[in-house]
């Protein structure tokens, strides 16, 4: 006699918002609902939180990757009204004004390796941004993990081991290099982008995911599209051609959008009766 299949949700993941303007997305576990940067405000962040049926008052932890303005712009008025704990380095903190009043958050919780939260691990990957201090996040539950990585100029190899085969990758791919050329942004903003403290390209995003997907891997969202110099037909068009050229048989890719957002992933973990 067959067996039966049932399913435990692990995780449910959205990208609110992503690109220049604004970059906030949510996920949830079983005992936590919390986001990954807060960059657009708080009554976009309602609204669309909302939509998932889910109270901004039930959040209860913010992980910010960096402090320029499109990742923390909501941040002094959500913790006027909010109390979710707050993960921030020190230099995160350091580099932001002295009247800040993150400063003085009785929640801010400053971290500088590895997080442990109950069941769920929140593992920190250095990046290489123009700033003091910049972190993506690889989120992990009962077998179940999500890459947030964005804002960075290259991927250190060394993190590789660590960054394969994950259910679920939050990855920039910022421009297409030749818009970029081609187009208006003045030389020394061209020159920041693709530098070692920039944003990564569609082809190199392109090039790192196709070392990184695996058999467990369930969705690849390209995150922080630059509305100047990126398109999602250029992005979608340079990953499924580096996957074509490097064998990589992996099709399920979407881009997240500034003003909508994507689609819930939700993560089971599966066993059998």
């Amino acid at each position: 006699m067959a067996g039966s299949t049932y399913g435990v949700k692990i995780m449910k993941v959205c990208v609110l918002a992503s690109g220049s303007k604004g970059n906030v997305t949510y996920v949830e576990t079983n005992q936590h609902k919390l986001l990954l940067d807060i960059g657009t405000n708080v009554k976009y962040i309602k609204e669309k939180l909302l939509e998932l049926e889910v109270l901004i008052d039930d959040i209860d932890m913010v992980f910010i990757s960096h402090i320029h303005d499109d990742h923390i712009k909501a941040l002094e008025q959500f913790i006027k009204k909010y109390h979710a704990k707050v993960y921030m380095t020190r230099g995160m903190i350091d580099e932001l004004p002295a009247e800040h009043k993150i400063k003085t958050y009785d929640n801010l919780v400053l971290y500088d390796d590895d997080i442990y939260v109950d069941t769920l691990k929140v593992e920190v990957i250095k990046t290489s941004h123009d700033t003091k201090d910049s972190k993506g996040f690889i989120l992990s539950e009962c077998g179940k993990s999500v890459v947030y990585l964005t804002d960075t100029g290259y991927l250190n190899q060394k993190y590789f081991p660590k960054l394969r085969d994950k259910s679920v990758y939050l990855f920039e791919s910022n421009h297409d290099i030749e818009m970029l050329i081609n187009g208006s942004y003045p030389k020394w903003l061209k020159s920041r982008v693709v530098g070692p403290y920039g944003h990564l390209s569609n082809k190199d995003a392109s090039l790192y995911l196709a070392k990184l997907v695996g058999v467990d891997t369930k969705k690849i969202i390209l995150m922080h599209l630059s509305e100047h110099n990126n398109t999602p037909e250029a992005a979608m068009d340079t990953i499924h051609n580096v996957f074509k050229e490097y064998n990589v048989d992996f099709d399920d890719i979407k881009c997240a959008s500034q003003k909508e957002k994507s689609e819930v992933i939700t993560l089971w973990f599966k066993y059998y009766v």
